[in-house]
């Protein structure tokens, strides 16, 4: 037997403009740029600069604009065109702003690669005079290059992975075969599927020499001793002098075990960093403006008006034109809401790096970035009376131009640690200190992490052995064993 019972429950359902508006927010300048042209060649109504001549606000009734939806059928004997005719309000489809200068489109840094890794291998590829089925063979492995250049799997893996997904039957020997090829890439050492293979690669491209030699027979013999800085081990192993051990570690040195960290963005076509906000300081004071190309002077096509206006005063309406007028209205909505998710744009934006700026103002004051507070999204959130979530929107892909260069916001964030005095201080001011240590260390003794420790303490900053190692590898610096120098 079925039974019916009522049961009441609260859920929290964003609408469909809350969710673009949260897309928006999330985008850097570049991207919204792009976004916008997309919005502008999607939507006819929807026009920017400024009108020749001003007109009256198209009032748009609230409760329908909330309630409306680009699926929705409008009934068109119900459409009120004099709300979208006439009104007497002071037009407020406008989003210029006022806190931008002309110039600020022109900020632009240009980062280190105009193409991707991997577009980059492909290119190359072009050179080598390959079969169809080499060439399919050649691309795949390059598609699974990784960001620093390493192909991580086996090759076994990769012939059975090509014959599920690409249709491509061969066998290890023939994949195997134009890995070499891939070998013979630039950077070189690309394609290497450990750091032995990787730097054996790179030494193979060196113009010969006796060291060059040396070091060749150290990487492909003894490996494991070199890795461990065994400097007396290979000494005797080789029958050499400190000198001649020392030039062939050198070679060694000069090589990148990382061959495809060149490429900044290894996975995309990098692009110029434009600053979202800059800061500068005018009569010892902090002013802070967003730049201009977030800001755009939108309006709603006259056009548009016009046509209805057309539809309003003709007496015999066709089924044509009320088909006209309700995908006018659709537009005319889509434009409305576009126009004011800007404007909160801007509002969200703005509001937010003002309270970074004045957070971290000891920083921006003077660029020592041992004055950076800790400071987490929710300091943020509290004093802009927004969510977690929108604070982290704004922070993320965003950057800020300062007077010590321009900055991703992100970085500004960081969480709280105590010092001896029981105050709170950055993790992003302890990693600059430990930075500075290693930087000044004796290469020939670099310092363990207990030292690096008991150091930090020292300076009154009291941190666990295993906090310094996480810091460290955060900062991309490796163990003691690994800096030492000869």
């Amino acid at each position: 037997m079925l039974k019916q019972f009522l049961n009441l429950k609260l859920t929290q359902k964003l609408s469909p403009q809350q969710i673009q508006l949260m897309k928006l927010i999330q985008l850097p300048t570049q991207a919204f740029e792009q976004r916008l042209k997309e919005e502008m060649n999607e939507n006819p109504a929807l026009e920017a600069g400024k009108e020749e001549e001003e007109y009256e606000k198209d009032e748009f009734d609230n409760e329908e604009f909330d309630d409306f939806d680009d699926n929705e059928t409008i009934e068109t004997d119900d459409i009120n065109i004099d709300e979208y005719l006439s009104n007497d309000e002071t037009p407020e489809y406008k989003t210029q702003a006022n806190n931008y200068s002309d110039d600020d489109e022109h900020r632009e840094s240009p980062l280190a690669s105009p193409v991707s890794f991997h577009q980059d291998l492909i290119n190359q590829l072009n050179t080598f005079i390959l079969s169809d089925e080499e060439r399919e063979i050649a691309e795949f492995l390059v598609g699974s290059i990784d960001d620093m250049g390493y192909i991580r799997r086996s090759i076994a893996d990769i012939v059975d992975d090509m014959a599920f997904t690409q249709g491509i039957y061969t066998d290890e020997k023939t994949v195997e075969r134009i890995l070499h090829i891939i070998h013979e890439l630039e950077p070189s050492g690309v394609g290497a599927r450990d750091l032995q293979e990787c730097l054996l690669l790179q030494l193979k491209h060196k113009t010969p020499s006796e060291y060059v030699a040396l070091a060749t027979s150290i990487i492909e013999t003894q490996f494991d001793a070199f890795s461990k800085k065994h400097y007396d081990k290979l000494q005797h192993k080789f029958n050499v002098s400190n000198e001649q051990l020392k030039k062939a570690v050198h070679e060694i040195e000069k090589l990148n075990p990382k061959p495809g960290g060149a490429f900044t963005g290894a996975n995309k076509i990098t692009e110029n960093v434009v600053p979202d906000f800059a800061i500068r300081i005018v009569d010892g004071e902090l002013e802070l403006s967003l730049n201009g190309r977030n800001a755009p002077t939108l309006h709603v096509s006259k056009d548009y008006q016009e046509m209805l206006q057309t539809y309003k005063v003709s007496k015999d309406k066709s089924n044509a034109q009320k088909d006209a007028v309700q995908f006018i209205k659709q537009k005319l909505d889509a434009a409305k809401w576009f126009i004011d998710a800007i404007r909160q744009r801007q509002e969200t934006l703005w509001v937010t790096m003002n309270a970074i700026m004045h957070y971290q103002q000891e920083y921006f004051l003077d660029g020592d970035e041992t004055k950076l507070r800790p400071m987490i999204l929710k300091d943020i959130s509290e004093m802009v009376g927004m969510d977690i979530s929108t604070i982290s929107r704004v922070a993320n892909s965003k950057y800020v131009e300062t007077p010590y260069g321009t900055k991703l916001i992100k970085e500004f964030f960081s969480e709280a640690m105590k010092n001896d005095q029981g105050e709170d201080v950055s993790t992003l001011e302890i990693k600059k200190i430990l930075k500075n240590i290693l930087e000044e260390e004796d290469k020939h003794k670099p310092l363990p992490d207990d030292q690096l420790a008991e150091l930090l303490k020292e300076k009154g900053y009291p941190i666990a052995r295993r906090t310094i190692a996480k810091y460290r590898e955060q900062l991309d610096i490796p163990v003691a064993r690994l800096r030492k120098k000869m």
